[in-house]
């Protein structure tokens, strides 16, 4: 039974279904701003009954959510997140919480390989998020004898000692922790999997993720400049699997800097990622992600695993503004595994 709350306000959710959102995906209205914050408020409250918040989750699905939307509900998720920023200035590295299945994680190598070169990056994941509760950032961690179920104090201690950092999200994000089990009845992703990639726990100017379509990148850039955050700059292409693993082929790019927002498409075979998707899948992920992420990192492996941890340690040095240009990161990003910076911060990592 749904805890009592104080009056939020006009909006109950049966409301909204009934006027606003819940006539279908051709027909429902957008919310406001404000009925938006006030839904979400009510949900991380505990106040819908369970059959008018599936019915809410999936009218906003079906609909799809507005920038608008998409802020409101950001906000009020960010009013518990618990933020520690460390004392450089991290590249924010937002992938999907559910994970992925069918290729390997390269974000773990990439960012260390990113913090070796001078631009440290964070990241942030839970355990077996809902829907898919495959394997994140924190399960290839593990593997490889990192510390994760640890608070955010202790994240930016790890950010600014090593250059790379992990926040976990039951110890930063209560609210959206603390839904997780009413998310994995619904069996299907609802947008709160789109906000938790944007929950920012360091507090970071800069943000690389990752779309399956170009207005995905624009709906994210523009969430982000109706919300409270305040972004300098944004980095985002296709990804693989909907991961922060940039997609092999040709590929699109969105960049938000300096207010203005432009896209365009770059051969990875020109960075030297010259092969297919089926190229980067593995039978275990978290483990053999593990392997690899090590293997690269210490020079015992070449090839395209190495190829394709090398560019996209070069968008999270570029995103950074640690080189001016893809190919100048590149540069960085080899040289980084080749004189051993990179495996010396997997180390530093181990003995943090």
């Amino acid at each position: 039974m749904a805890k009592a709350v104080e009056s939020h306000g006009e909006w109950p959710l049966k409301r909204l279904m009934t006027e606003v959102v819940g006539s279908g995906h051709k027909s429902a209205d957008d919310m406001s701003y404000e009925q938006a914050e006030e839904a979400f408020r009510r949900i991380l409250d505990d106040e819908p009954d369970h059959t008018t918040l599936g019915a809410f989750w999936l009218a906003n699905r079906w609909k799809r959510n507005t920038p608008e939307e998409l802020a409101a509900f950001t906000d009020v998720m960010r009013e518990s997140v618990v933020t520690a920023e460390p004392d450089c200035e991290p590249v924010d590295c937002g992938a999907n919480y559910d994970g992925k299945g069918e290729t390997a994680i390269l974000g773990v190598a990439a960012g260390i390989v990113s913090a070796a070169a001078g631009v440290p990056v964070v990241t942030h994941s839970g355990d077996r998020v809902p829907t898919q509760k495959q394997d994140a950032y924190k399960h290839v961690l593990d593997e490889l004898g990192v510390r994760t179920e640890i608070d955010p104090d202790e994240s930016a201690r790890m950010t600014d000692g090593t250059g790379f950092g992990f926040y976990y999200q039951p110890r930063f994000n209560p609210g959206i922790d603390g839904i997780v089990d009413r998310r994995d009845r619904m069996g299907v992703r609802t947008f709160v999997n789109t906000i938790e990639t944007i929950a920012n726990p360091a507090n970071a100017s800069v943000h690389l993720g990752s779309f399956y379509h170009l207005p995905f990148a624009k709906r994210i850039v523009d969430t982000f400049e109706r919300s409270t955050q305040e972004m300098e700059r944004i980095i985002m292409f296709q990804g693989m699997e909907g991961y922060d693993d940039i997609r092999p082929g040709l590929t699109k790019v969105a960049e938000f800097r300096d207010g203005e927002f432009t896209d365009y498409e770059i051969e990875t075979k020109k960075y030297g990622m010259a092969f297919e998707h089926d190229d980067l899948g593995v039978a275990g992920v978290a483990g053999e992600s593990a392997s690899i992420t090590e293997d690269v990192l210490t020079g015992e492996r070449e090839g395209g695993f190495a190829d394709a941890i090398a560019l996209n340690a070069a968008l999270r040095i570029y995103a950074g503004d640690g080189a001016e240009s893809i190919e100048e990161g590149l540069e960085r990003a080899r040289d980084a595994i080749d004189d051993g910076s990179a495996a010396g911060v997997l180390d530093d990592l181990r003995a943090f």
